[in-house]
């Protein structure tokens, strides 16, 4: 389990270390960066200083090595858009608005998908299955942003019951959260119910039902602990795309995380504020995959 674990760290640090040579390379790529902080009416000398201020006259390995060594120490230079801020500040100030988003999305999907993808195989052919796989297909044929709309269209605009945009309250959070949930309860319940239809036809379940053992007991305990394998693989990819889901539903609802700061840093082309939550987005990625792997190493010892 320890060779394990230490895998899976190794891995992980050289995913972080790719993500900062992409982002490295993205900032370059468009061009000078220097052109694209200043206004376009500005003079050669005033682009020729910035360039030697910042270092992009130096080689692309030398100016790397300063970005790695400032990024290990979470400095990715000062904000443009918000002055005397550094980018990192930034990133933080917002950082709580995000998780809170995600982690009540999560929640939304996870209490509502897996009962209904459970129930939806015990039931299987039923009215509650037709239902269930019903909410999957729509879920996943409609974009995040347009759920975002039309909710507020409906329970903000026409019934005003809750409120458009911004944050503050309990009732603020809760269009976004759905509008991003909706399609994570879509896919986490058609892995939970294929899922449970494989175990349930398992001979060791057949062998319970022999001995007499209820079916709530068979279902919720026997069944579902071992289907539970297949969902929990999905968690690593819910993180990721609850992180990215949110860059446009707290656009679309004006929720201050950080969806809405890299949008704002973008069009004010805040190069290290974008920098800044690229990465803070790819840690909490490879964290939530590395808790994921070792969460699967220790519900199934044969990955281990």
């Amino acid at each position: 389990m320890k060779n394990f674990v230490l895998i899976k760290i190794i891995e992980a640090m050289i995913a972080l270390w790719v993500i900062t040579l992409i982002v490295f390379g993205l900032t370059h790529l468009s061009g000078n960066p220097a052109g694209a902080l200043l206004p376009d009416d500005a003079t050669q000398e005033q682009i020729d200083f910035l360039i030697q201020r910042l270092g992009l006259d130096q080689p692309l390995h030398i100016q790397y090595i300063k970005f790695l060594g400032g990024a290990l120490q979470g400095d990715f230079g000062m904000s443009m858009k918000w002055p005397g801020e550094p980018a990192m500040g930034v990133v933080f100030d917002r950082l709580p608005a995000t998780l809170l988003l995600g982690g009540v999305a999560m929640f939304i999907s996870i209490v509502i998908a897996i009962p209904l993808g459970v129930m939806s195989a015990v039931h299987k052919g039923k009215t509650i299955d037709s239902v269930a796989q019903g909410i999957a297909l729509i879920g996943q044929s409609m974009p995040s942003f347009w759920l975002g709309i039309l909710l507020i269209w409906a329970f903000a605009v026409g019934l005003k019951w809750l409120p458009t945009s911004g944050s503050g309250t309990f009732m603020h959070l809760i269009l976004p959260a759905i509008s991003i949930a909706w399609f994570q309860i879509s896919a986490l319940t058609r892995l939970t119910r294929s899922s449970m239809l494989e175990v349930l036809d398992a001979e060791y379940i057949k062998l319970a039902r022999a001995k007499g053992v209820s079916e709530p007991m068979i279902t919720w305990k026997h069944a579902l602990s071992n289907a539970a394998i297949v969902p929990l693989t999905y968690f690593g990819v819910l993180a990721g795309s609850v992180l990215t889901g949110s860059v446009v539903i707290e656009t679309v609802f004006s929720w201050p995380g950080l969806g809405w700061t890299a949008i704002e840093a973008i069009k004010a082309r805040d190069f290290p504020v974008v920098q800044s939550v690229v990465v803070v987005f790819a840690i909490i990625f490879i964290l939530a995959n590395l808790l994921v792997d070792l969460l699967y190493a220790y519900v199934d010892p044969r990955i281990r």
